[in-house]
């Protein structure tokens, strides 16, 4: 299955400000019945059958993010612009992403990437990008899409409420 984040409105059926019952259906809707994984927790994510996990993180009875979690089958993909950010090295997404958005390494973790205008955020635990076998580090883990103010601070939010 193809899943295109298209910041800032959502992924899918999951759309960035949806209620929250709509968010739960929709993830659901996300779920492959021939092959539902006993890891699932309905109302919080879900895996397919290729390992990709997909959550949902509700405030204030709304969706706030999605996040994806990097498949381990290439059954499932994931686009941004036609960069496929599971399925190429994660400094390989960097330079792409770099073509078509401000994208700056996590402050508070560099081997992680966040692309602030797009309101997306990409994670791997350690950088590893000269080292293929090691995929925990050469690829990007998870993806996560998020609402507008969601990287706030406590001051940025309470200034974009005046």
């Amino acid at each position: 299955m193809e899943f295109v984040l298209e910041p800032p409105t959502g992924i899918g059926p999951l759309i960035i400000g949806m209620p929250r019952d709509d968010a739960d259906a929709a993830i659901l809707g996300l779920r492959d019945v021939a092959s539902i994984s006993a890891s699932d927790q309905p109302g919080q994510h879900i895996f397919r059958p290729s390992g990709l996990m997909i959550s949902i993180h509700c405030m204030q009875g709304r969706l706030k993010a999605v996040e994806l979690g990097r498949p381990s089958a290439a059954t499932d993909h994931v686009h941004f612009r036609g960069v496929d950010v599971f399925g190429l090295p994660a400094a390989e997404v960097v330079r792409r992403m770099s073509n078509v958005a401000t994208i700056e390494p996590d402050p508070d973790d560099p081997a992680s990437f966040i692309a602030p205008d797009l309101l997306l955020s990409f994670w791997r635990p350690f950088a590893a990008d000269d080292e293929p076998e090691e995929e925990q580090g050469y690829y990007f883990n998870s993806v996560l899409l998020a609402r507008p103010g969601y990287y706030d601070t406590p001051a940025e939010a309470a200034a974009r409420v005046q």
